[in-house]
């Protein structure tokens, strides 16, 4: 799907002058300008003329005014007393209640009464406070024990290198048990990023109010039929072996047309997005990202063959895997048996299919020898792709597969392994003219089985089962995929611009606009802090970062609902038939595939939960602004404290790389953090002490960064606005960190890297200033020995 991006735009900030920037630079808000103290203006008192009738007034006896003005004196002294009393009162109090974040303070704040934020309210009731737990809080797994997630997740208790089991932990476990009901987080809080997204949208789709749009309403009416398992169950078969009569039949069932080799292969790019014998994918050519340019190229590479294959390192060349043949052998012939195949026929059929697979297998190669061998992104015409492989009708199967864009012979496409590609050619060439099994067809019943692969996810639970068994065989053991979840993903597949509008519809735009440049600013002022190793280093980055602008992603083609349903007229779903549904899908798969190659910019990922960073931008996709993270009702101290910061850290992981020059800085934060961490952890039983490898000092430093530049850009929100509401009666800062202590506990690829709990920052960060409350009981104030804040 085509994609536009909506630029942000800011200002020119006065503290960055100093550095030359292009036109086109993206310029820093308001917010970050640094003005001149506003002048006082001074007003001239006129006095007004003494009129004829106020004379007497000035006759008035010297004795009484002098009695009138010393009562005015007291009277002026003892007013002047109590409002200084009064302005001091009300600054102290002030101050305690920011302070201190007490909900005695609720009265002073402005709650915020949205239903979005009563849910907030009764999600921070289940979790821990950290401002009213003890140490043990930041330095065990967010106040609770969290099981390893497969996503990257994992016990950080029993993952700190060189300390023995906190023993005060352990001394709690059996209270914490009794306790855990209470105190637990929410399902979400810790899931992945991703999985809650996929929950937004599961109740998206699930939602029982009927949209005047009939993209959207067919979307949701794909969605159920997915959910439909039971009209699969009583469907079996049938509609599979109907779709083999539309292609002329197969030699397993005895009916078979024969239809012309190419001619069948065009037939399942196109329309099922089948690709026995190769893949295709759509994608820039890496030689050419230093120019930035956007053109993209067809992507020709080895197929996802369906026979287990392993590579042998001293022969240089794939095989099957002996071992897994008997049960791949079982998996198929039981496929042949739910298709009603005779038992007769089967062993052949299966037999010459998994001949034809193993001679497939020796030709292909893992990725990482091809990278050896300069064998990816080999540039060729479709002509000298054609001399090469004679075997496939290559303009003809690839005008198939992006119909209805026009190709020629003269047109590039990048190889990724072209010995594959030869070999392949002279494979099929061979069977086309195998004789000895009196023409079977091995060709097309090995297309055949690749198509039933593809459709699987429509059939019946039999072909599913079997699958999983082959897969436990294989010895994988990964955890089943909930219906709904896999229902989510294949509507994304096929409907991912009605998800796309859907997302954006819910999105808030300013108040995501402003946090993405809030925080995005802040970052650059972060970076400015760093001891730069000359000024020319320091100005290229800049120049990187400000032709990087922030963006959030939007479709081009989709305006309103009207463009939703106009691109969708053709299509037809049933909330019923969830096989003649998933076809469609197929369908609409090309035509995104073809719509891609045609793009001049980047396609927005629905399921995307992180920036990219691209040759014209960083562009923030609309899945990271959802609930419980962002919602436009939320106190500006929660959607800071928590998209803000998510924001922040994916900023800085983006562009670490250039800051890793400055190694320096990470290490002396780094290690300060991990410092304060040690003095807190052996008060608490800990022994012993690690040394932090460069990666985790990286990532201590980054998240800690990411933390202050998540608050800065919070303060400078207010500065521009300084209303915000509360939840729970809590203050700003204190509601700030109570989100980020939530979603610190969020899993993602640099989980591994970070050798504490993010949350422990909370006590570092407020140990550099009065932002948190008093009754903060994990002080890391600065020791004696210790008198630097990080």
């Amino acid at each position: 799907m085509s994609q536009t991006t909506i630029e942000l735009q800011p200002q020119q900030s006065d503290h960055l002058k100093s550095h030359p920037e292009p036109e086109s630079r993206l310029q820093p808000p308001p917010q970050l300008q640094l003005t001149e103290p506003p002048q006082n203006s001074h007003q001239l008192q006129q006095q007004s003329p003494v009129q004829p009738g106020q004379q007497q007034l000035l006759n008035t006896d010297h004795q009484e005014k002098s009695v009138c003005v010393k009562h005015q004196r007291l009277f002026g002294l003892l007013l002047g007393f109590f409002i200084g009393s009064a302005i001091l009162g009300l600054v102290y109090y002030i101050h305690h209640g920011l302070h201190t974040g007490s909900r005695n303070n609720a009265a002073h704040v402005v709650p915020c009464l949205s239903l979005a934020c009563q849910w907030a309210a009764a999600r921070l009731s289940m979790s821990t406070d950290p401002f009213t737990q003890p140490c043990d809080y930041f330095v065990s797994t967010c106040g609770s024990k969290r099981l390893s997630l497969k996503s990257g997740g994992r016990q950080r208790s029993q993952g700190i290198l060189g300390h023995s089991q906190n023993l005060m932990y352990r001394s709690a476990e059996k209270d914490r048990q009794n306790k855990r009901d209470h105190r637990r987080l929410t399902e979400d809080a810790n899931r992945s990023r991703k999985a809650v997204l996929l929950q937004y949208l599961r109740g998206i789709l699930e939602t029982n109010h009927s949209s005047s749009s009939s993209a959207v309403q067919k979307t949701q009416d794909f969605y159920r039929s997915c959910l439909d398992t039971r009209s699969l169950e009583a469907a079996g078969a049938e509609p599979f072996l109907r779709l083999i009569q539309k292609l002329g039949g197969w030699a397993v069932s005895g009916q078979w047309n024969k239809p012309d080799f190419n001619y069948t292969l065009g037939l399942l790019m196109r329309e099922y997005g089948t690709f026995p014998f190769f893949n295709l994918y759509i994608g820039k050519d890496q030689n050419e990202t230093g120019s930035k340019r956007t053109k993209r190229y067809i992507q020709i590479d080895q197929p996802d063959l369906l026979i287990p294959i392993e590579w042998n390192n001293k022969t240089q060349k794939s095989r099957a895997k002996t071992e897994t043949l008997r049960p791949f052998l079982a998996s198929c012939q039981s496929y042949l048996a739910f298709l009603g195949s005779h038992p007769s026929m089967r062993m052949l059929h299966v037999g010459t299919f998994i001949s034809l697979s193993s001679e497939l297998a020796v030709a292909a190669s893992p990725v990482q020898y091809r990278i050896l061998k300069g064998q990816l992104y080999q540039r060729m015409t479709i002509r000298e792709l054609q001399s090469k492989a004679p075997a496939i009708d290559w303009l003809g199967c690839l005008q198939a597969a992006f119909h209805p864009l026009s190709l020629t012979e003269d047109d590039y496409v990048l190889l990724h392994n072209l010995p594959y590609i030869i070999q392949m050619s002279r494979i099929i060439n061979k069977w086309l003219h195998k004789s000895e099994m009196g023409n079977s067809g091995t060709l097309h019943t090995y297309m055949v089985l690749n198509l039933l692969h593809t459709l699987m996810p429509a059939m019946d639970s039999r072909f599913s089962e079997t699958a999983k068994n082959l897969s436990l065989a294989l010895g994988n053991t990964e955890e089943e995929v909930p219906r709904w979840e896999h229902c989510v993903l294949e509507t994304e597949r096929g409907f991912d611009s009605v998800l796309t509008h859907l997302l954006s519809e819910r999105n808030a735009r300013r108040e995501t606009e402003e946090i993405i440049e809030n925080v995005f600013f802040a970052f650059i002022s972060k970076i400015s802090e760093l001891k730069w190793k000359d000024q020319k280093s320091f100005q290229h980055f800049i120049d990187k970062v400000y032709t990087s602008p922030p963006r959030l992603w939007s479709s081009e083609e989709i305006s309103d609902e009207d463009d939703l349903d106009l691109l969708f007229s053709e299509v037809t779903v049933s909330s019923q038939g969830f096989f003649s549904n998933y076809l469609q899908l197929l369908s609409l798969w090309q035509k995104r595939r073809s719509k891609l190659l045609a793009a001049q910019t980047e396609a927005a990922n629905t399921l995307s939960v992180t920036p990219s960073l691209v040759s014209n931008g960083l562009l923030f996709p609309m899945g990271m602004f959802i609930p419980p993270l962002f919602h436009p009702t939320y106190p500006k101290a929660m959607n800071f404290g928590a998209v803000g910061f998510l924001v922040a850290k994916d900023i800085f992981h983006l562009f670490v790389p250039e800051i890793y020059a400055h190694k320096e800085t990470m290490h002396a934060v780094g290690e300060c953090v991990w410092a304060h961490y040690l003095n807190v952890t052996e008060k608490a039983g800990r022994v012993g002490a690690s040394v932090l490898s460069a990666e985790q000092q990286q990532e201590v430093w980054l998240q800690y960064s990411a933390l202050q530049v998540a608050l800065q850009a919070y303060h400078q929100s207010l500065s521009q606005n300084p209303a915000d509401t509360s939840v729970s009666g809590m203050h700003h800062t204190q509601l700030f960190l109570r989100s980020f202590s939530q979603v610190s506990c969020d899993t993602d690829p640099y989980t591994e890297f970070m050798p504490l709990e993010p949350s422990f920052l909370i006590p570092v960060i407020c140990a550099k200033s009065d932002l948190c409350p008093t009754n903060l009981q994990c002080s890391v104030k600065a020791q004696q020995n210790q008198s630097k804040t990080c």
